[in-house]
């Protein structure tokens, strides 16, 4: 039977970021996704105009549907979270539909740049904590790595040593696999840090292609989802994430795509179901 991935995070009509980036990546790796939106935007937030329409009211009616269907997910992917409620809305999603063999991917987006997004107060910060008690899988970056493990943004680089140590720390409080994305490493390449429990660590380089691009992080936690789906190591599925978006970002930078766009994507989506 084909796997099913359910998919939380907002649906933005424009702009190539979180369902309406995923669902696509996933559906080309041969994989059934299922949005559950946490928020309904006609463009997304970087934009100087948008339509925004928060779903939270709505969400358990809508989650209420899958549940009398008795539907059953090979993997839950979370992304954008913008209250405390829906945080609990969807430890019950999780709680409901994690069977033995469910994998959770938590993608934490509550910051960059050593700065947390408006929405993520001290007691937001909190209740993420509570989520990554489910996770399996978590796709951090650096600033929302030390903000769950309760230190202050470094000034310089962390040691590799202090990236497992945080890793670590973070591990205790749930997921097994790890992966630290975007660090800037130097001036011409970016850093990925993995970490797998009881493991040494690893390590993925990219080149550092243009400014950054609105989605790219949906971008690689798909690819990440559907490849560990798919019977890939976590290692081997960053590798290929990393890789697919780096393409992807090259092309942009090539063909002049505003960085608001997002990725382009739809240019080797063939690639990810060549293999499979």
């Amino acid at each position: 039977m084909q796997k099913k991935i359910a998919l939380i995070n907002d649906m933005t009509g424009f702009g190539r970021c979180a369902i309406a980036a995923m669902a696509p990546i996933v559906s080309a790796m041969k994989i059934q996704a299922v949005p559950i939106p946490t928020a309904i935007l006609s463009t997304h937030t970087q934009f100087p105009v948008y339509y925004f329409d928060d779903y939270t009211s709505r969400m358990k009616d809508y989650i209420q549907t899958y549940k009398d269907l008795h539907l059953e997910f090979d993997a839950i992917a979370t992304g954008f979270l913008g209250s405390e409620e829906q945080v609990d809305i969807v430890i019950d999603f999780i709680q409901t539909f994690k069977r033995k063999e469910t994998f959770i991917l938590v993608d934490p987006v509550m910051g960059d740049h050593g700065k947390l997004y408006k929405t993520y107060t001290p007691a937001m910060c909190q209740k993420m904590k509570e989520l990554i008690q489910y996770a399996d899988l978590m796709t951090p970056n650096l600033t929302e790595l030390v903000t769950l493990v309760d230190r202050p943004y470094p000034e310089s680089l962390p040691s590799f040593d202090e990236l497992k140590e945080m890793c670590e720390q973070l591990s205790r409080q749930g997921p097994s696999h790890i992966v630290v994305t975007g660090i800037p490493f130097n001036d011409k390449q970016i850093l990925n840090f993995i970490y797998n429990k009881h493991e040494d660590y690893q390590i993925v380089m990219v080149d550092r292609i243009g400014k950054d691009r609105c989605g790219t992080g949906d971008v690689i936690t798909a690819v990440i989802a559907g490849s560990y789906l798919n019977g890939l190591s976590f290692y081997e599925s960053v590798k290929k994430a990393t890789a697919f978006a780096s393409k992807c970002i090259r092309f942009c930078e090539q063909t002049h795509v505003p960085h608001h766009y997002g990725l382009s994507f739809e240019e080797y989506l063939y690639e990810l179901g060549e293999d499979l």
